[in-house]
Order: C-alpha cells, then sequence, then structure tokens
C-alpha cells in the first residue's frame, strides 16, 4: 500500500469541526482521522493480515494475472468522444499503465486499426513531475486546440485544472489553471471560463461542492472573475453547462437543490441569468438543433399546459426562442414510458435524440429527429435484441452516432451510423470464455410487500446440486444494471471467466431503488420505504435457495458505495442466509453519515438522520449500530480506499474496527488511490476483484 500526503488537505476538509464533535464520542471515531498515524498504522496493519491470508492463497495470483490480462487487453473497444470530425479516447493497457489522451478522425477510428494521435502520456507526466496524478477527463473550447484538462491526484472527486493545447501537446503557459477542489469549469469562448470552485470560505456548500459560478476572463486573475451565480450554502452544488452546436452557444447555469432536483439558469450575453421553467426533477440530457432534451423524474404538467407529461417522459424544449423572444415556452413530448420500460441512456446529437430504452431490462435504441411544424419522428433502429443497448457517442457538430451491445454471454460491438443509413458494426471484443457453455436466464420473485422483481442468474449450463454463488445489487440513486459483458471494474469484473467457468454462479438482483423501471421503480425504495430495496435483495436470496441454486452457507454477496449499505444491513438482517460477505467502499453509519465526505447531498436518498422523524426510521436499518459481539455473522472483507473523499475510507475502517473487536472472522484491505473508484490503474482495479474471488473462494466452499 503506497501513502501519500498530496490530497490530505482536501479529504480533510471533508470532515467538518461539528463532524469532529460527533464522532468523538465513538470509540473508534480515531479512524475518522483519515491521514493520522495511528489510523494509517491500523490501516497498514490490517492490510498485512488480509494480504497474508488472501495473497498468499494461489488461487489470488491466478485470479490477478487473469483480471489484469483482460483489462490490458488490446482489442477492447476504445470509448470515444465525438467533436466535429475528430474521435478522442483516454486508454490504458500495460503499456500504458496511468493511460494516454489520444485523438485519430471519426472516418480512421471505424478502421480496424486507427492511427492514434497521442496528446497528452500521463505515464510520462507524472514521472516528469514526480506525481501520482489519475486522468478526469477534458473540456475543450469549441473551434480551439485549446481544452481544460482534469486531473485528480489519487483519482479523488477533488481535481486541478490545467489548459492544454493539443496541437502544440502542452500545457499553456499563464493559461487557465485551478488547484486542487472540487470544481467544475466549461469554456464559454475561446478566451472565457465560467468556474466554479473553493473561492475561500463560505463558497462551497455543506454538501463540499461549489455554490457560486463566476466567470473568468484569459489574461486576468482568478480573484476578478465576475460573479454570475451564487447558490445558497444548503444546496447540493452550483455549476456551469455548456452546449456548442451549429444553433450556437447556450450555457446553463444548474443549482442542485437536491441530489435528484435542479434549477437550470439561462447565462445571458449581459451575465445576467433567467431561470427556466423547468420542472426541479427535470434531468437534462443534452441540446438538439437547438431544443434542450430532458426527461422527467415526476409527472408534470407544464406551464399553460393542460396535459400531464408522465414521468419518465423525453422532453424537448426550444430553449431560444424562449429566452431570446420572450416567446411563450413549448415543450414536446418525445417518448412516454409504460410500467415496464424507462428510457436508460439518453444523448442528444447534431441532428437526432437517441434513448436506449429498455423494457423488462433488455434494450433497444429509438431516434428522434425534429421536423416541420416542431413535429419530431421516432424510429426504431435494426439493432440486436435480448441484451443491453447504451448511447455510446453522438456528435454535436455532425450526423454521427454510436452504440454499443453487450449481454453477459456476448462481448461488445460498437455500431455506427453515419445519421441515413442503419448502423453497421464497426468494432467488436473478441470473447474471453465459452459463451455456449453457459446460461443466463432471467427469473421474478415476489418480495415481501408482493412487489414482482426480476434478477438474472448466470452459471454453467447443465449445472444440477447447488454451487457457490455470488449475488450482487446496487438498488440506489436511480442507477440501471443491465447486462454486462463483466468488463466494468465497478461491478462484478470478469465474472464470466473467473467464476462462472470454474462451476460458480452469480446472480444479478434488479432491486428497488435502482432505476430498470424508471424514476418509479427507484422512488419506491427512498427515504422511509429504504427497506424495501434490502427487502427485495433478500427475496432474491432465498429464492436462489428455494431453487436449489446454492444453499445458504454457499451464497456469497458484494456491493460497493450504496451498495455498502445494502450488503451490511442484508449482513446484520439474514445472517442465516449468508455464506461471505464482500463490502467495497462502503457507505455503513447511516446515522452520521451526513456530516462526512459528500454525505450531505444524499440525504433526499436516505433521509436526513439529524432529523428526528428521518432519524427513527434510519436507526430501523443503520448497520454500524446494530451489529452485535453475540451474533454468527458470515465472514466478511471491507475493502476501501485512502483517496476516497466522496464516501471517505472511515465508515469501512470503523465497521470493521468494531467487528474484530466483537471477535466476528474480519478481514480489512485499504489501498491509497482509486478515489470512489475501482481502482486508478488496471492493475488496482484487477487486484481489488483477485482479493473479492479469492475471499469467495475461500468461503464459499470455492469456484475451484
Amino acid at each position: 500500500m503506497r501513502l501519500r500526503l498530496f490530497a490530505c488537505a482536501v479529504l480533510a476538509a471533508g470532515v467538518t469541526a461539528a463532524s469532529a464533535a460527533i464522532i468523538d464520542d465513538d470509540p473508534y471515531g480515531w479512524l475518522s482521522d483519515i491521514h493520522g498515524d495511528k489510523a494509517i498504522a491500523w490501516v497498514r496493519a490490517q492490510d498485512a493480515v488480509s494480504e497474508k491470508v488472501l495473497k498468499s492463497d494461489p488461487r489470488y495470483r491466478q485470479n490477478y494475472d487473469t483480471l489484469l490480462k483482460s483489462l490490458d487487453i488490446k482489442d477492447r473497444i476504445p470509448a470515444v468522444e465525438l467533436d466535429h470530425g475528430d474521435a478522442f479516447n483516454f486508454w490504458q493497457d500495460a503499456d500504458h499503465k496511468r493511460g494516454i489522451w489520444r485523438v485519430t478522425t471519426v472516418a480512421d477510428y471505424a478502421k480496424p486499426q486507427p492511427h492514434w494521435n497521442v496528446l497528452l502520456d500521463i505515464d510520462k507526466l507524472d514521472a516528469d513531475e514526480h506525481a501520482q496524478f489519475v486522468w478526469q477527463g477534458a473540456d475543450c473550447a469549441p473551434k480551439s486546440t485549446r481544452c481544460l484538462v482534469r486531473l485528480s491526484p489519487g483519482g479523488g472527486d477533488a481535481t486541478t485544472i490545467r489548459e492544454f493545447d493539443r496541437k502544440k501537446k502542452t500545457f499553456v503557459k499563464d493559461g487557465f489553471a485551478l488547484p486542487l477542489s472540487k470544481l467544475n469549469a466549461s469554456y464559454l469562448d475561446a478566451n472565457t471560463v465560467l468556474v466554479a470552485t473553493d473561492f475561500g470560505p463560505g463558497t462551497m456548500t455543506k454538501s463540499s461542492y461549489p455554490r457560486i459560478v463566476k466567470l473568468w476572463k484569459r489574461g486576468t486573475p482568478l480573484s476578478s472573475a465576475k460573479t454570475v451565480f451564487e447558490g445558497e450554502v444548503g444546496d447540493i452544488s452550483s455549476g456551469a453547462r455548456v452546449f456548442n452546436g451549429p444553433y450556437g452557444t447556450i450555457a446553463l447555469i444548474v443549482r442542485g437543490l437536491t441530489f435528484f432536483t435542479s434549477e437550470y439558469h439561462y447565462l445571458l450575453p449581459d451575465g445576467t441569468t433567467m431561470k427556466l421553467p423547468l420542472p426541479p426533477g427535470a434531468d437534462l440530457r443534452g441540446v438538439t438543433n437547438g431544443n434542450l432534451i430532458f426527461t422527467l423524474r415526476d409527472d408534470w404538467t407544464p406551464p399553460n399546459g393542460t396535459e400531464a407529461f408522465r414521468q419518465g417522459s423525453i422532453i424537448a424544449f426550444p430553449v431560444k426562442p424562449f429566452v431570446m423572444m420572450k416567446m411563450q415556452p413549448t415543450f414536446i413530448q418525445l417518448w412516454a414510458p409504460d410500467a415496464h420500460s424507462t428510457a436508460d441512456s439518453v444523448r442528444a446529437g447534431r441532428d437526432a435524440v437517441y434513448a436506449a430504452v429498455f423494457r423488462d431490462v433488455t434494450g433497444s435504441v429509438h431516434a428522434f429527429r425534429p421536423g416541420a411544424n416542431g413535429a419530431w419522428s421516432d424510429t426504431t433502429l435494426d439493432l440486436p435484441k435480448g441484451g443491453s443497448i447504451a448511447i455510446a457517442a453522438t456528435n454535436a457538430w455532425g450526423p454521427e452516432a454510436q452504440f454499443t451491445y453487450e449481454s453477459f454471454l456476448t462481448p461488445p460491438t460498437l455500431y455506427a451510423t453515419d445519421g441515413k443509413a442503419a448502423p453497421k458494426p464497426i468494432k467488436h471484443q473478441a470473447p474471453r470464455f465459452d459463451a455456449a457453455t453457459q446460461t443466463a436466464e432471467q427469473f421474478w420473485v415476489t418480495s415481501s410487500d408482493g412487489e414482482k422483481v426480476p434478477y438474472f442468474l448466470i452459471r454453467k449450463k447443465g449445472t444440477s446440486g447447488p454451487v457457490p454463488t455470488i449475488l450482487y445489487s446496487y438498488g440506489g440513486f436511480e442507477l440501471s444494471l443491465t447486462p454486462w459483458y463483466w468488463d466494468d471494474g465497478h461491478r462484478p469484473l470478469d465474472a464470466g471467466q473467473v467464476w462462472v467457468a470454474k462451476g460458480g454462479a452469480i446472480a444479478v438482483a434488479n432491486i428497488r431503488g435502482g432505476g430498470e423501471f424508471g424514476p418509479r421503480w427507484h422512488q419506491a425504495a427512498l427515504r422511509e420505504n429504504r427497506q424495501k430495496a434490502f427487502d427485495d435483495f433478500a427475496a432474491v436470496g432465498r429464492d436462489l435457495i428455494a431453487r436449489g441454486v446454492a444453499t445458504p452457507k454457499q451464497i456469497g454477496i458484494v456491493g460497493a458505495s450504496n451498495g455498502g449499505v445494502l450488503t451490511t444491513v442484508t449482513m446484520t438482517q439474514h445472517p442465516e442466509m449468508l455464506g461471505a460477505v464482500v463490502v467495497q467502499r462502503p457507505l455503513v453509519d447511516m446515522l452520521r453519515y451526513t456530516h462526512f465526505g459528500a454525505g450531505a447531498s444524499w440525504a433526499e436518498e436516505y433521509g436526513d438522520p439529524d432529523k428526528p422523524a428521518d432519524r427513527a426510521w434510519i436507526a430501523k436499518y443503520s448497520a454500524y449500530q446494530l451489529v452485535k459481539p453475540d451474533a454468527a455473522y458470515p465472514p466478511v472483507l471491507f475493502i476501501t480506499e485512502t483517496s476516497d473523499d466522496r464516501v471517505t475510507p472511515i465508515w469501512a475502517r470503523m465497521m470493521a474496527a468494531k467487528m474484530i473487536d466483537q471477535k466476528h472472522d474480519v478481514l480489512f484491505n485499504e489501498s491509497f488511490e482509486g478515489g470512489h473508484g475501482p481502482g486508478a490503474t488496471n492493475a488496482a482495479q484487477a487486484e481489488m476483484w483477485a482479493l473479492s474471488y479469492t475471499f469467495f473462494q475461500q468461503k464459499l466452499g470455492s469456484a475451484q
């Protein structure tokens, strides 16, 4: 484990004075001193124990090597951002551990072996500057070679910004630059930036994000930037979103009221703002032909409207006639869901809006095109069915769009269209395992309140009798778990090869709290109804046992972040149903979560424990308070990252320490880098999942 003090100030800023006072009354509160000598000594000691137990197992090295090889493959489809005639990509492999930012033309990208032009080599940058930067993206000025490059030491949410000239391949001397902070910055034009950052005391929200947006001119100090918008301390954040296309520039200020509601303000040429007549639950997806495209989290009747739009609908709003010509606002419904469908990924291009529409958790793609007199067409594209479709890329300046198709047994294929012809496959990822030997089935189970909940079960064909089974879900923040080819480190990585191919099974549960059936599915498990998500997860576990898929001692559960709430609650409520638990970068203590990291921003998801009414229902499930020394819990592995400034590592530390003192079977592992993610490098991702799979192999009777 490598520890650095580079990000100490930022991480420490996530723990307020009020937090410290609250944590002082806890015997494990000293572990919240994230970089304190005593806490780090404890982390080092626990890492030594877990690494001795897991890394000494020969299966760990086998798992690690397989996972790393899978991540480092050369035929992985490079995801791109399309801009005019260019395709930009960030790439990591064995030769580029920290990664390279590169570009080719849209036409060349379609070839089997594109000719990439490397713009920025992060490994070389780190070596030159003796740093450990993690790439966090770039925002390029329209019709310019200059870009705002975001880099984070350790991979946390806090980033630096440096202006980069992609033609000269160097950082711009005396260009736009911002020090480390949770921030937001976008070009308004080539010489003007809208910036939201830590401008000093009182300029951040209690959720640790910026609340003030300023207009910053090239060649002037940041201190002279003009304030164009100021939110409240109790908001989540304020920031800018700037859209450019043939229609011109649309600059919006987004005031985050809660995690799920926002105000949208149009930035006028004179630097003032105009609030737009959008509902607070509008989720902005982009701009097509000058129309703002958004989806609805709630039913909504527009101003001067007579008919309500259904939650989950896709809406177009011609914004410039409203702003510039003072016309009455008009809103056009492009698509509306039913009880079994939802629009998952929605992307706006120059000529069309593309939506991946899922029905019972499998997808298709609709293309919506503006026509005469405000009418829009709706075309379902000819793409494979039975798996997951995602909108991979659109072009704000051209007709191109790209889509990916994959499933639990089918590796990703990238399809592209020029806006006229049907999408054609242009790139394929080679299989990582023999899909002919495996099967993926969808089952439905009845939860405790009668709701039907689906889940996928992936295992070897012809499996008879119970086998070690990993049960995975998330169940929060409207995030959907649609079929994927095991290539996302935030979810069970390469499970088809390292787990199912060895005789294990994996179940993916689409529980409430997610977005698999639109906003209603998410809202069904909010706040006082959170227990429904836990009940759904437990119902899937019981169904696996009833079907003979696994015995209780053969079921292992895994979850990260919000999934840490899910797994620790399930462990305390249903220990008899489980053989092992892996908890990754978790949120655990639900009675104090709002006082650390970005926790205050999630009160609309879980409730505010500082309010007595909310605290009453949260206290019924918060695992940190409910874990007991005399209960028979399954073995647990906690995994976290020191540089996580979103959830922070303190909850994994404190829960692990408490359970260890209670004499439960607990392992703990913490790495420095990665932020709130599976790792800053492919090697770090491979390590995290190799530890997880090896733990399951040891505790569940092994998938070999």
